[in-house]
């Protein structure tokens, strides 16, 4: 799968046009003080960012970034691959009056996009991981963005919820994906995560599952201590379609016996300091 970058790049591309018209940007434009409703579930485990160098990693149009800001973080500053996602996010920072610096860079090659140490807080939101082949990698950009006690929160969809296949009328779960990091597997899906009447230009995708036990390990391997795990049982975007019911605030739980699955989790790790 050497060719995931290109692919998932075209895909990401694709979907900008899409994500502009139904992420509710004109909230943000009208309310100076809206909050993404993925920042708003964050909130209570996150903490203060008063005064944080926040970076946050696959930024995507910047909704997350933008709110990240609004807390009021000394400095914020996206990366992302995708050239037509930050235009969209420095169009929105722009007409909010927010100061964000965006920066266009696969996730591997962020320390030399940003350099290294420059951080408090790595933030990385929902739905990220899965786009990147090698967690420990991952783990490494991580640790080597944050200074000596910064800290990293991500909240991803839990692999479990990814090693499903597809929905089934009769209600039950089937295990159909890696659970553990592979090589990748192939998917094509016209439609993105939202509501939109034309398909994907680019409906291709490269996807990489990894287990939690394996996140975890990257994490602690690459100098941070791990400080608080939690698993969900709601996830945004509905990513199981109709076998899952509105809970409000963009959540999203199985109807039925939503107890038999995570659906999400949050991990939260500190840098080390240097021994």
């Amino acid at each position: 799968m050497n060719d995931y970058i290109a692919v998932n790049r075209a895909n990401w591309n694709s979907r900008v046009e899409h994500h502009v018209l139904a992420y509710d940007l004109e909230s943000f434009r009208s309310d100076p003080g809206h909050l993404s409703p993925v920042v708003t579930f964050d909130l209570p485990r996150l903490g203060s960012v008063v005064g944080l160098d926040v970076v946050h990693l696959q930024c995507h149009i910047g909704t997350d970034t933008l709110s990240l800001s609004r807390l009021g973080a000394k400095s914020v500053t996206g990366l992302d691959f995708s050239r037509p996602a930050l235009d969209a996010a420095a169009r929105l920072a722009d007409e909010c009056g927010a100061r964000i610096h965006y920066v266009e860079s696969e996730l591997y090659g962020a320390v030399g996009a940003l350099g290294p140490g420059g951080f408090d807080l790595v933030y990385t939101g929902i739905g990220s991981l899965g786009w990147l082949p090698d967690i420990r990698r991952w783990g490494e950009v991580v640790a080597a963005l944050l200074r000596p006690g910064g800290r990293l929160f991500i909240r991803e969809y839990h692999p479990v919820l990814w090693s499903l296949g597809d929905p089934r009328a009769d209600g039950l779960l089937l295990i159909e994906h890696p659970y553990f990091e592979t090589d990748g597997v192939r998917f094509t899906e016209e439609q993105s995560y939202v509501p939109h009447d034309e398909p994907l230009a680019f409906p291709d995708i490269i996807h990489f599952n990894h287990g939690l036990a394996e996140v975890i390990t990257a994490v602690m391997d690459a100098g941070m201590e791990l400080t608080a795990i939690e698993e969900h049982l709601t996830a945004p975007g509905r990513p199981l379609e109709d076998m899952m019911e509105d809970v409000g605030g963009g959540e999203y739980r199985l109807r039925r016996d939503p107890v038999r699955m995570p659906a999400t989790y949050t991990l939260q790790a500190t840098k080390r300091a240097s021994p």
